[in-house]
């Protein structure tokens, strides 16, 4: 076990179990030897380019933001041109005498 490489769903202990020598044949504690295979499998994504899948879900995310600046705006301008047109009709309203119109 010493020459082979530690896969990243292999653990240090999983040819001998409990007891049994740990990274480069150290007597291994399980932190140790979790943390090593942890390192090792993201080493091995990041050259395997796997990592590119936080790229796109990043890209997403900024689209996302834009689209929804986008309808913000698009909303507030909607909003302010609503109620600009109710206060045009309030005033109408409020100046109208019985015999006249706006």
């Amino acid at each position: 076990m010493a020459g082979k490489p530690i896969r990243s769903t292999e653990s240090a202990h999983s040819a001998g179990g409990p007891g049994s020598p740990g990274f480069r044949g150290l007597p291994g504690h399980p932190a140790v030897d979790f943390l090593v295979t942890f390192v090792r499998g993201r080493i091995q994504r990041a050259r395997s380019g796997e990592l590119d899948r936080g790229a796109s879900a990043v890209e997403w995310v900024i689209i996302s933001a834009v689209v929804v600046a986008i309808v913000g705006v698009v909303a507030a301008i909607i909003n302010m041109a609503l109620r600009n047109g109710a206060d045009k009709v309030s005033d109408c309203i409020d100046g109208a005498d019985a015999d006249g119109t706006c």
